[in-house]
């Protein structure tokens, strides 16, 4: 399999953390499923993914302690691989998995995704348990000295065949269940080990490995960032997706600082493979870590982040409980027009970053669509003028325009001078495609 053929356009979807954190049960999961089918399929939503300790016996009820409890019960078959907890999805039971789950969200059009952590579960390695299709069990496959900072569940891999036995029997039951995306934890950037922030390459390469060889085509995401530049050669062989960023919160300095990364990562985005600048914090936040809330992005800036997001070709995952979804949100999550800039075939360039703003094109090499991006960084309106000239020398071909559509508001002006002036409110945008 080639998967990047199997990951045409960035992968678009829900997934469970941004509201639930750890706590995500099965009604919850086929609440948020029935909405994306019947609001958000149609505009290319499709990917249902739950996200981390699925596994865990009481995840959420230490919440004021522990994000995850040190050490806790884990649901493992008698491979040494991790199952989910009949507690929180009952259809799993009777060592059903996930597969009733994933087989209803597919009967609805949408795609199912699950988080897992790299490696083999610690509990498998003290009881010295067996691994599918390997003499060895899982002690010896166990890197003690390879562990998480932040999450007590794991051991790293050892790089041996053994290893890839337990990579390939992991992905041998995914595939069994029906999984379409994997978002791999610890893996990306393992940022415990500073002198060697990749030192779980090789896990990365075992996971592509079993994929592979599973027969079904699974998108491989892997995470936190953020990603290390210097290894783009290496996740764009082994993976679709990877985070450029640690977690994304609802946060400006946060968003301000993504079009640096951008910036850095933009060269890189190409069919298959996609730098992910991690979900969208829209909407209602934050249940599953005690504090529900709506997002603290204002509109103007939601308009940045998804303008941004969508012309550098970023994954795009929404973090927020999707029944509590207001109309107007819903309106900023169903704009064909951006929505149709995250084609590959779009390529964006940067024309201006500093403190105050920033000025982004894109060029559609299919369709021959051209566009500029405006965006206001400063906390107070902004006057901007950008020269007819400097626009046009950005663009690969010559092109030549007389109109301007905003593509939030939907409106055509004229625009004949040597210099498109707008005026545009803090932390706001303006996107035009040139007509």
């Amino acid at each position: 399999m080639n998967k990047n053929q199997f990951c045409p356009l960035p992968p678009m979807g829900w997934n469970s953390y941004d509201y639930y954190d750890t706590t995500v049960d099965e009604e919850a999961v086929r609440n948020n499923a029935k909405y994306m089918a019947q609001h958000l399929k149609d505009y290319g939503w499709n990917y249902i993914v739950i996200d981390i300790q699925w596994y865990a016996q009481g995840a959420g009820t230490q919440r004021d302690k522990h994000q995850y409890i040190p050490f806790s019960q884990l649901e493992m078959d008698s491979y040494s691989r991790l199952l989910p907890d009949p507690e929180r999805f009952p259809s799993s039971k009777n060592g059903a998995g996930f597969k009733p789950l994933a087989d209803d969200i597919h009967n609805l059009g949408l795609k199912f995704g699950i988080h897992i952590m790299r490696g083999i579960p610690r509990i498998a390695a003290h009881h010295h348990t067996p691994v599918l299709g390997c003499s060895l069990t899982a002690n010896e496959i166990a890197d003690p000295s390879s562990i998480c900072g932040w999450n007590p569940d794991m051991y790293g891999v050892r790089n041996t065949e053994e290893g890839q036995r337990y990579y390939d029997s992991l992905l041998e039951l995914y595939a069994s269940w029906g999984v379409d995306f994997i978002k791999c934890d610890d893996i990306c950037n393992t940022n415990m080990y500073k002198h060697n922030p990749y030192s779980a390459k090789h896990e990365i390469e075992m996971l592509a490995h079993a994929i592979d060889k599973c027969g079904r085509p699974i998108v491989l995401s892997l995470s936190p960032g953020p990603a290390l530049i210097e290894q783009s050669f290496h996740y764009e062989k082994y993976a679709n997706m990877w985070r450029i960023t640690d977690d994304f919160w609802d946060n400006w300095d946060l968003l301000k600082d993504m079009f640096h990364r951008c910036a850095l990562w933009k060269d890189h985005v190409k069919e298959g493979c996609y730098p992910d600048c991690d979900m969208l914090p829209l909407g209602y936040l934050g249940k599953g870590f005690g504090h529900e809330r709506q997002t603290r992005f204002t509109q103007a800036e939601q308009r940045t982040m998804m303008t941004l997001w969508c012309l550098f070709g970023s994954p795009l995952m929404i973090g927020a409980e999707l029944t509590k979804l207001d109309s107007w949100t819903l309106s900023l999550l169903t704009n064909d027009a951006i929505l149709n800039l995250r084609t590959p075939h779009c390529k964006p360039a940067l024309l201006e970053l500093n403190d105050c703003f920033s000025i982004w094109t894109v060029y559609n090499e299919i369709e021959k669509n051209a566009y500029v991006a405006l965006f206001n960084l400063r906390d107070t309106e902004m006057e901007f003028s950008v020269s007819r000239e400097e626009l046009l020398n950005s663009f690969p071909e010559n092109i030549d325009f007389t109109q301007l559509k905003e593509l939030w508001a939907g409106q055509l002006k004229p625009c004949t001078d040597a210099v498109i002036c707008t005026s545009i409110a803090a932390h706001d945008t303006c996107i035009y495609q040139l007509l």
